[in-house]
């Protein structure tokens, strides 16, 4: 009898991750894959990205509606109740063997709540980092606590886990799914990404992407506010927007990005969802990554693409040499820029290595999930490290 692993994914940026184990399991004539998407793959507002799924030869098995349409903390709450509700049903009809969860979003928390009280068990990946500025922090140390196969990106997110109190033969290094798209997805060239956005790069662009810092009070605005009249100040300076999440005060930043690019057409673009492979090729050929994305400390790196990182978000991340940190000010953010934009910083990362490089990520996590052995695997003991 097949197992069925059932893969849980509700934001475009998710689903790019986990493509090819999904693939993976796909392919496995043991297994069998199970999809459930939910959260933003299901919002006319942030593009129904569920079809790109069902383009890639995905089978959506259930779609549980659960977004609603206010990213105040209380809309936020009540969408986490409606996901329990929702995934509590699509459990019991799919009856997997095991699901498998990336990340700490809170959608992903419903999804391991409901697991969890249904003795299900879960395969956590990307456990045991930090993001000291985003309540995301919380959430991924909980959802590590109710899962029973843990997926590391690095050896400190490793020990992490085993100091959350995980036996380490249920830990496992494997790298960051994320590389493993951009060794094995058909970039663009540079004139042909052009041709795809309708958009030139021109002499210099930055790619930036900026999500509100959850753990502060309404900052969104201000300091989304102060990047742009910092892009404004350098001379020349095109940028390719992809737009925040929904999270809470998302749809601020949203809203700054639609009347900035209204008034700047001739030098900026702006995308609800570029794909993966577009997205990917604009990192590869833009000068600079800048906001306070995941994707410009894991992914990024592998390019040799300088990072502006600003604020708090990315807090306690391991960063490769080519990350500038720097405060949400203009002037910080500015000097941070020029300086990623420089040739001697360029020259300066030309040969450093990403900390977040593996080999056969996805493969190796598909053998774990696939052959784990399940008795008692829903009873942990509490590791102690002392």
């Amino acid at each position: 009898m097949k197992r069925k692993i059932c893969v849980v994914t509700g934001t475009r940026a998710e689903y790019g991750l986990l493509y090819w184990l999904m693939k993976e399991i796909q392919e496995d004539s043991e297994l069998e894959l199970q999809i459930i998407t939910t959260g933003m793959h299901l919002s006319p507002e942030f593009g129904l990205t569920y079809s790109q799924i069902e383009k890639d030869g995905f089978k959506i098995d259930k779609k549980i509606e659960m977004l609603l349409s206010s990213d105040t903390p209380v809309g936020i709450s009540k969408s986490m109740g409606l996901g329990m509700i929702g995934f509590a049903e699509a459990y019991t009809d799919l009856k997997p063997d095991i699901i498998v969860l990336l990340g700490d979003r809170f959608e992903i928390f419903s999804a391991a709540s409901t697991a969890m009280i249904a003795r299900i068990p879960i395969a956590h990946l990307h456990g045991g980092e930090t993001t000291e500025g985003a309540f995301d922090e919380a959430i991924r140390h909980s959802i590590t606590k109710m899962s029973h196969l843990h997926f590391t990106a690095a050896e400190e997110y490793r020990k992490r886990v085993i100091q959350l109190g995980e036996s380490p033969d249920r830990v496992f290094k494997v790298g960051a799914l994320g590389i493993e798209n951009i060794r094995k997805l058909p970039l663009l060239s540079r004139e042909d990404l052009e041709k795809e956005i309708d958009f030139s790069l021109g002499k210099q662009c930055i790619l930036v992407t900026y999500h509100p810092v959850t753990l502060e009070q309404e900052t969104a605005q201000i300091q989304f506010q102060n990047l742009l009249n910092a892009i404004d100040t350098i001379d020349g300076l095109y940028a390719i927007f992809t737009k925040a999440n929904a999270d809470t005060e998302g749809r601020i930043i949203n809203q700054m990005i639609d009347q900035y690019v209204a008034t700047e057409k001739d030098a900026t673009i702006s995308f609800i969802s570029m794909g993966q492979i577009r997205y990917l090729s604009a990192m590869k050929h833009v000068d600079a990554v800048v906001g306070n994305s995941s994707s410009g400390i894991i992914e990024a790196p592998s390019f040799k693409i300088p990072v502006v990182n600003i604020g708090d978000r990315q807090k306690g991340r391991i960063q490769a040499k080519s990350v500038i940190n720097c405060f949400p000010t203009k002037d910080a953010i500015i000097k941070s820029i020029q300086q990623a934009l420089s040739p001697e910083f360029r020259q300066s990362i030309h040969d450093m290595t990403n900390p977040y490089e593996r080999e056969n990520t996805a493969r190796n996590i598909k053998e774990i999930i696939g052959h784990f052995d399940p008795k008692n695997i829903l009873k942990k003991e509490f590791y102690d490290t002392l």
